[in-house]
């Protein structure tokens, strides 16, 4: 009696198991061999958001704006940044180049409309 059940639960689990791999084609190379011999970027998952573009040197001062005004000036600089900036985590900082600090500035200014009183650090 209890044979028919063990018999019916082997089936039910045989069914239920990960079906044996296929055989490797012999022309394709391992994922290790391709991974390893591939230069090609590294494919992003369809559902990824997309990446920023990296900014060329020549667009860019890659020189500290510490470096570039002095400490003082890039700190008061990176100080007028937090203050008018919504970003939760904004490019204010002596480190970055001024113009990104500036950039920062002028893109929180913007953000006023036409009635909108703006801050002081926008005008400075």
């Amino acid at each position: 009696m209890r044979l028919p059940v063990l018999l019916s639960a082997l089936a039910l689990l045989a069914a239920c198991s990960q079906p044996a791999e296929a055989p490797a084609d012999a022309t394709a190379p391992a994922p290790a061999e391709a991974a390893a011999g591939s230069t090609a970027e590294p494919m992003m998952p369809a559902d990824a958001p997309p990446q920023e573009e990296a900014i060329a040197p020549s667009e860019a001062s890659s020189t500290a704006c510490e470096v570039e005004r002095g400490s003082e000036a890039a700190i008061e600089l990176a100080s007028r940044c937090t203050r008018v900036s919504p970003a939760s985590h904004p490019p204010c900082n002596p480190a970055n180049p001024c113009q990104m600090i500036q950039d920062e500035i002028d893109r929180a200014c913007a953000m006023y409309g036409p009635g909108e009183t703006k801050p002081a650090e926008c005008t400075a």
